[in-house]
């Protein structure tokens, strides 16, 4: 009987150390960071997106700072292929705003490859005004929606 108990206290006892070395190591890892090379190493870092400005697909100079700071990345990361995806705000026909924001995609694409990074690794796509990242009728929505977005594929 007291075998029994010794050696249910026993095995509670190892689980308990398993489960404790477990939180660890996930914390350990945690605090190292995103992973490198990796989505949320490029959203922490760098930056993953670019905003225009009202029926613009022009780049900034905010965001050629920013497609500066992804072709350095993509040059670090050799192999990491991206996609680039260009989004409109609510307003505008369906038509227009995939046009807009297929163009928009392509400008970044475009100087990210003037800037060094292989066509072959980057793709592009226009959400249009189908997939905003803001909610919101007004002028603050709408800037944070007129954008190319870079995601690692």
């Amino acid at each position: 009987m007291n075998i029994k108990i010794l050696s249910a206290f026993a095995a509670v006892a190892l689980l308990a150390a398993c489960e404790s070395s477990t939180d660890a190591t996930k914390t350990a890892g945690s605090a190292a960071g995103p992973v490198p090379g990796s989505q949320e190493d490029l959203v922490a870092n760098v930056g993953d997106r670019v905003f225009y400005a009202l029926d613009s697909s022009r780049l900034s100079a905010d965001s050629t700072a920013t497609l500066d700071r992804q072709s350095g990345w993509l040059a670090k990361y050799a192999q990491v292929n991206v996609q680039l995806a260009g989004n409109c705000d609510e307003r505008g026909t369906e038509e227009y705003n995939l046009a807009l924001g297929q163009r928009r995609a392509n400008a970044a694409r475009d100087y990210l490859v003037a800037h060094g990074v292989a066509a072959a690794r980057i793709t592009t796509i226009s959400y249009g005004k189908d997939r905003p990242t803001a909610l919101g009728s007004n002028e603050d929505a709408w800037k944070q929606n007129r954008n190319a977005i870079t995601s690692v594929r």
